[in-house]
C-alpha cells in the first residue's frame, strides 16, 4: 500500500497563492491515479481535482477551474495542487488519495482507498 504525505499547507491572505505537495512512497506511485479533496469545518468532504496515471488527463471541478491546476511528477512520486487567488471560503484541510483500480479519474471519495493525512489551509480576508 502506499503511503501519502501532504505538505505545503498554510495561512495565506485572499488573493494569494499556495501549492499543495503530497509524497507518496512505499508503492509505485505510477501505478495510482490520484485525487484532491479537502473538507472545511462543518461541511462534508468535497471533491477538488483528479489527475490519471500518466498526467495526460486531469479534471478540476468547475466552481476552481482558473485558479486550481493538478499536476503530477511520476518521477519524484509527488501530486501538486497549485492555488491561486486564493478565497476564505477556500479555508479546509486538503487531502490526496490515490487508487490503482481507476480506469482513468475517480471523481469520490468511494473510488479511492489510500488517503493522507490532511493539510490545512487557511485563508483570511
Amino acid at each position: 500500500q502506499v503511503q501519502l504525505v501532504e505538505s505545503g499547507g498554510g495561512s495565506v491572505q485572499a488573493g494569494g497563492s499556495l501549492r499543495l505537495s503530497c509524497t507518496a512512497s512505499g508503492a509505485t506511485f505510477s501505478t495510482y491515479a490520484m485525487g484532491w479533496f479537502r473538507q472545511a469545518p462543518g461541511k462534508e468532504r468535497e471533491f477538488v481535482a483528479a489527475i490519471n496515471l500518466s498526467g495526460s488527463n486531469s479534471f478540476v471541478i468547475d466552481s476552481l477551474k482558473g485558479r486550481f491546476t493538478i499536476s503530477r511528477d511520476n518521477a519524484m512520486n509527488t501530486l501538486y495542487l497549485q492555488m491561486n487567488r486564493l478565497k476564505p471560503e477556500d479555508t479546509a484541510v486538503y487531502y490526496c488519495a490515490g487508487d490503482t483500480d481507476l480506469f482513468d479519474l475517480g471523481y469520490a471519495s468511494f473510488e479511492y482507498s489510500n488517503w493522507g493525512q490532511g493539510t490545512q489551509v487557511t485563508v483570511s480576508s
